[in-house]
């Protein structure tokens, strides 16, 4: 069989052209960690990089720590979509330094968020109980669990490191003068079923709780204002400590989340990289997903696809319109 030299120039031109198109990505590792707004931007990732970049994406199991390290000391997985990073902060700065890694923009630009809240139908009532002082004023709304006669702070399970946090600043701010008590709730799942529980009779609630979250997507909160701003400082150095001698008032600092990858990842895939840079949603609309996810007892892939059908005005501002076009029909 002959062929011309034409035809064959073109035929290896769009086999070159293809290979050069897969090469631009080609695999492609992310971190899937062990909580639920992890696995969303991990399982969206993979999909948007998939349909919209043709990169071969392989999910990997991680954690903050190990995954940290294995991509400094090993260079995988390629990708950490979120990765909060107070408790990796100066190996990251390190390996960021050493040109190892890479930080691309953050997935939650709230922050992690934590604090102490109370229900929006009470505020709603009673506007003060938005700032410490209301909540102070009003304590017999919040009744103890198991001594009508007092109220109520939820506090985290023992063990967690937010119940001591949660104990410094139930002193710093003399709600014991007040009549309140913390409460242990003994487990994660327990400290949301008081909330649960407490919201769905319309009842007083007041306890520690952090965003984003499942919970947070279901229930509308308002986060307590002490009134103080954020003494990062103080809280680091004494609130979040055992021994704290003198706790003084401050709103809890907003935890930094970013999304890491390997230097050579980012040098290697520049326009996956900037697609990672733009990626991001707010706390109230990851809320939301994960409440979805958990009503619907929806995995990552589930909960992905869900995403990107119902927030495709979100999404096609973080990729190009080619990009966006591939994924639009591979969800159609």
């Amino acid at each position: 069989m002959k062929i011309s030299l034409s035809a064959a120039l073109i035929i290896v031109s769009s086999i070159f052209s293809t290979s050069s198109a897969s090469a631009d990505c080609g695999k492609v590792s992310i971190a899937d960690m062990n909580w639920n707004s992890a696995t969303l931007f991990a399982n969206v990732d993979k999909y948007i990089l998939e349909k919209g970049y043709g990169c071969d994406v392989e999910l990997v199991v991680g954690d903050t720590v190990a995954t940290g390290t294995s991509m400094t000391e090993k260079g995988e997985p390629d990708i950490a979509p979120e990765l909060w990073t107070n408790s990796f902060a100066a190996a990251l700065e390190k390996g960021i330094e050493e040109n190892r890694l890479r930080r691309a923009g953050t997935p939650l630009p709230d922050g992690g968020e934590e604090g102490f809240w109370v229900p929006k139908y009470l505020v709603d009532k009673h506007p003060e109980l938005a700032t410490i002082e209301g909540v102070r004023a009003n304590a017999a709304l919040f009744t103890h669990p198991e001594d009508k006669s007092k109220s109520a702070l939820y506090s985290c399970p023992s063990g967690w490191a937010c119940q001591i946090s949660t104990g410094n600043l139930f002193k710093a701010l003399n709600l014991a003068d007040s009549n309140f008590e913390l409460v242990d709730p003994g487990s994660g799942a327990a400290l949301a079923g008081s909330m649960a529980k407490e919201y769905d009779r319309g009842n007083g609630w007041f306890g520690y709780y952090w965003a984003p979250t499942a919970l947070l997507g279901k229930y509308e909160m308002v986060k307590v204002d002490f009134g103080t701003g954020v003494n990062e400082e103080h809280f680091k150095d004494c609130i979040t400590k055992e021994d704290c001698v003198d706790p003084q008032p401050s709103m809890f600092p907003v935890s930094p989340i970013s999304t890491i990858t390997t230097e050579a990842f980012a040098t290697g895939s520049p326009e996956v990289f900037g697609y990672l840079e733009k990626r991001g949603l707010s706390n109230a609309d990851t809320n939301v997903i994960l409440a979805w996810m958990e009503e619907n007892q929806a995995d990552g892939e589930i909960v992905a696809e869900y995403f990107l059908k119902n927030y495709a005005n979100t999404w096609k501002q973080w990729v190009s319109d080619s990009a966006a076009e591939k994924i639009t029909a591979s969800l159609n």
